[in-house]
């Protein structure tokens, strides 16, 4: 028996030393935050108390506890090695009676809530919650009693108890029961976690003040934008007067002046019209449901026909699926990624398909081309505003159609990536969250789409 108790006081002390461990090790987010290294300690105060005769002693004073008539060395140092853990835990721990009575509690008790030791034993536990939360707590205290397993007290609610000096703090408390004989004592590990709710509140404030911050921008992008494009109108409109009245009446450097003149303020009046749309994309768009992916891309294809045309472009698609978003901005999707492709040509006309796979609660889209192809470096460059790969002779645009793509995808919850290597074309895959419908896909062979 002897051996046994010695046995059961060594691994009472393992697991409380692993409690101590754990709150150390773990200083992350917890799922179930004080309940991982509480579990060790509870586990272990626990064993220790059922196998110790001084503990039976101490909660019973009536009741005669044979001794051994040899002293036993092995089990006193078990004794005041454990005494010394559980006064070095970094957590509370009070264990109370059924009358809500606390019989013990460690150094961390008197220093997490102010008292000296001999204030609080034999005090009720009340005296360590807050005056508004007195009524409610004894029912509970009662309840758990009763149900006798060890738990997280109030996981999900915000938790608070009381300092000598008044003030209230949170804290996370984890519970287990301690059976000497007919009688539950209730051991409690408490911990407070005002610091952690500190940087939670912080966090918190820093991503309100970011949102805030986005939101003037887009604001302030979309009144510039919109604002400059007037004053840009009527500079464009006088110098192309310039240039048709007086072309040819002037010498050749004042012609070649005005046409750069043209050229420039038609650039900014399609980099405006571009930021623009980039500036109001949240703000303009439609809240998502049920649409068909495939409606998206044959609205992209007419409004690209004639650049589909011109360049003798070859566009073909799977049958697509039903998804949840905004079929406007999808379609914009489509029509920017398809647009590229067909920029981005090489000597052959350009060949386009577009494909969807499933991908558990996401569909998967893909917009491959046989073009001139990109670096793997700049895979991800090119989804930032305003980065061009090629000079604004070599190909038009203003470095902002990609980023409106990676917005758009963004909005919906999605990724976007490329995959391509110089000179093999480009494969553009984005996912978008599926649609309450399954895929409209024929039960035959997949029939090709062509444009």
């Amino acid at each position: 028996m002897r051996g046994f108790r010695v046995l059961c006081r060594t691994v009472a002390m393992l697991l409380a030393s692993a409690g101590i461990w754990v709150f150390f090790a773990d200083s992350g987010p917890r799922a179930i935050p004080a309940f991982a290294s509480a579990a060790f300690l509870l586990a272990g105060v626990a064993l220790f108390c059922a196998a110790s005769r001084r503990f039976a002693r101490w909660i019973h004073p009536d009741t005669v506890v044979s001794e051994p008539s040899v002293p036993d060395q092995s089990l006193n140092s078990a004794d005041q090695n454990l005494a010394r853990l559980l006064e070095a835990a970094p957590d509370a721990m009070v264990v109370v009676d059924q009358a809500g009575k606390m019989l013990l509690i460690n150094a961390q008790t008197e220093r997490m809530f102010g008292y000296q030791r001999e204030e609080l034993l034999g005090r009720e536990i009340e005296i360590l919650v807050p005056e508004r939360f007195r009524a409610g707590h004894l029912p509970r205290r009662t309840a758990f009693a009763r149900e006798s397993h060890p738990r997280p007290m109030g996981a999900g609610l915000d938790l608070f108890a009381l300092h000598k000096d008044g003030r209230e703090f949170p804290v996370e408390i984890s519970l287990s029961p301690l059976k000497t004989g007919a009688e539950v004592q209730i051991f409690s590990v408490i911990r407070d976690i005002s610091g952690h709710k500190l940087i939670e509140e912080q966090l918190a404030r820093q991503a309100r003040e970011l949102a805030q911050s986005n939101t003037e921008l887009e604001q302030f992008a979309y009144v510039a934008s919109h604002d400059l494009q007037e004053p840009l109108r009527v500079i464009n409109s006088y110098t192309q007067l310039l240039a048709r009245r007086y072309k040819g009446k002037l010498d050749p450097k004042a012609d070649e002046f005005i046409g750069f003149i043209v050229d420039g303020t038609v650039r900014m009046q399609r980099l405006i019209q571009d930021l623009l749309q980039y500036a109001r994309l949240n703000a303009k768009g439609k809240t998502f449901s049920a649409m068909d992916s495939q409606t998206a891309l044959d609205q992209a294809l007419t409004s690209l026909r004639s650049a589909i045309v011109d360049s003798q472009a070859n566009v073909t698609s799977d049958p697509l699926p039903t998804v949840n978003g905004d079929e406007l901005q999808l379609s914009q999707l489509f029509q920017n990624l398809i647009g590229n492709a067909i920029k981005y040509r090489g000597l052959d006309p350009p060949r386009v398909h577009v494909s969807a796979r499933r991908d558990g609660a996401e569909w998967i889209f893909t917009v491959a081309d046989n073009g001139i192809g990109i670096d793997p470096q700049f895979n991800e460059q090119i989804f930032e505003i305003f980065q061009r790969l090629h000079g604004m002779g070599e190909y038009e645009g203003t470095g902002i159609g990609l980023a409106l793509c990676r917005k758009i995808v963004e909005r919906h919850r999605g990724r976007i990536w490329v995959e391509s290597e110089p000179g093999k074309g480009a494969r553009f895959s984005f996912t978008l969250p599926a649609g309450t419908k399954r895929a409209r896909i024929e039960e035959t062979a997949p029939a090709r789409r062509e444009s």
